[in-house]
């Protein structure tokens, strides 16, 4: 659509992925093998036919910014096609850094005027799901609307993590609760918006505050046309590492809703640790291999269970992986056992260790919110010694090495940091 401008939120931290998104902005996490978050709706806007966007970053976007690109990979260079990395126009102050996804917005109001569209998509870029924009946009016209939400129905006990809707029988939007104690719906908001772009200016410059779901929508209810888009297709955050783990391990799920294939999912294979040019896989005869995604360029002499591997993934004779998800580059050293684990890029088991050890007893001692079922994370380039047993719910930050070690025996819990 010639008449819509797409705006993709992808500055956040993403604290609850916890070291994941230590060295990285959260879309810009690797994701099923050879994807990152950010795919999802990239592919979803030109897949739209919407072929103008503009990427809003912030925290530490260099990964981001160079898995982007040209945006040739997403069919965005062509006469009338364009992708622009944004970042805030940061000067001597705090306040010049994006205050809120509204604010971000703002800041980049001149982008959007520049095509002078009639509508303004706003998305998000660390969710993983499929849609056909044109739906929203359609149904936008259609109720006269002044910004229509994208919503779904979302489990009452999941609700409070949400902006949760009230919605009336005509489908719009007459009440409005920001992440709720006690919501009174369950209808989530999914962080997709579309608005007239002349009311999204003057939305903006009235500065009701900082934020969308906090500030511009709750404060427009009551004197404007604000509708709910009904989304009944696939959608999930993964924001915190559990939701992370189960997004992935849906692939490999056959009664999932998550069709890779299906979704015409795009990626950067020639900047993504240089995809295109990888060898094929090796596959050992002793390996044993069950249920798993395995991507290009691994060596497996060992086994793997219920698991998905990046490129460039080395299962060593003896070793085995279950129920993991196994980044870019990793070795697995012989006789090494990884249980329920996600183990970041560039990561070395030495022999014998073992990860994912013994009974699930406590959550993790730094962060029990985020690590409670028994799953333990591994951070990018990060050295698992020979022989170390690594508990349950443990955190292993990035660029360990051997000496952060002070004990072949990571109790359930833990966390290992870098010496200060």
């Amino acid at each position: 659509m010639k008449s819509v401008v797409a705006m993709l939120l992808a500055g956040g931290r993403g604290s609850r992925l916890n070291i994941l998104a230590m060295l990285r902005a959260k879309p810009a996490v690797t994701f099923g093998g050879i994807y990152r978050i950010i795919d999802f709706t990239l592919s979803n806007i030109v897949n739209s036919n919407i072929f103008i966007a503009g990427i809003l970053t912030q925290y530490k976007p260099f990964s981001l910014m160079k898995h982007v690109g040209t945006g040739v990979p997403w069919d965005f260079i062509g006469r009338n096609r364009s992708v622009k990395i944004l970042p805030p126009a940061t000067g001597m102050y705090d306040y010049d850094w994006y205050q809120g996804t509204a604010d971000a917005i703002h800041q980049n109001i001149s982008f959007i005027e520049r095509y002078d569209p009639a509508y303004t998509l706003v998305l998000s870029g660390d969710h993983i799901y499929h849609m056909n924009y044109n739906a929203m946009i359609n149904f936008h016209q259609e109720k006269n609307a002044d910004v229509t939400v994208a919503m779904m129905k979302v489990p009452l006990k999941l609700a409070t993590q949400f902006g949760i809707g009230i919605i009336d029988s005509d489908g719009r939007l007459t009440d409005w609760e920001e992440k709720p104690d006690k919501p009174r719906s369950d209808f989530a908001s999914m962080g997709i918006y579309v608005f007239n772009t002349d009311y999204l200016k003057n939305a903006l410059n009235q500065k009701s505050g900082n934020d969308f779901g906090k500030d511009i929508i709750p404060s427009a209810l009551k004197k404007d046309r604000i509708y709910a888009f009904p989304f009944k297709g696939y959608w999930q955050d993964v924001g915190t590492l559990q939701s992370f783990w189960d997004t992935n391990m849906e692939i490999l799920d056959t009664r999932s809703n998550l069709r890779l294939n299906e979704w015409n999912v795009r990626t950067n294979v020639e900047e993504e640790e240089m995809i295109s040019d990888r060898s094929p896989s090796y596959i050992s005869g002793n390996a044993v291999i069950s249920n798993s995604l395995i991507s290009p360029h691994c060596i497996i002499e060992g086994t793997v269970i219920n698991s998905i591997l990046s490129p460039g993934v080395r299962i060593c004779e003896g070793a085995s992986v279950r129920d993991s998800i196994i980044m870019h580059d990793c070795v697995i050293e012989k006789s090494s056992q990884l249980d329920y684990v996600i183990m970041d890029k560039e990561c070395t088991a030495q022999r014998s260790s073992i990860i994912g050890w013994g009974e699930n007893t406590k959550p993790n001692e730094e962060n029990p919110s985020h690590l409670s079922s028994g799953l333990s994370v591994v951070g990018k380039k990060s050295l698992i010694p020979a022989k170390i047993r690594v508990g349950r719910n443990c955190i292993i930050h990035p660029l360990i090495e051997a000496n952060a070690y002070k004990s072949d025996i990571i109790e359930c819990g833990s966390t290992i940091k870098n010496p200060s």
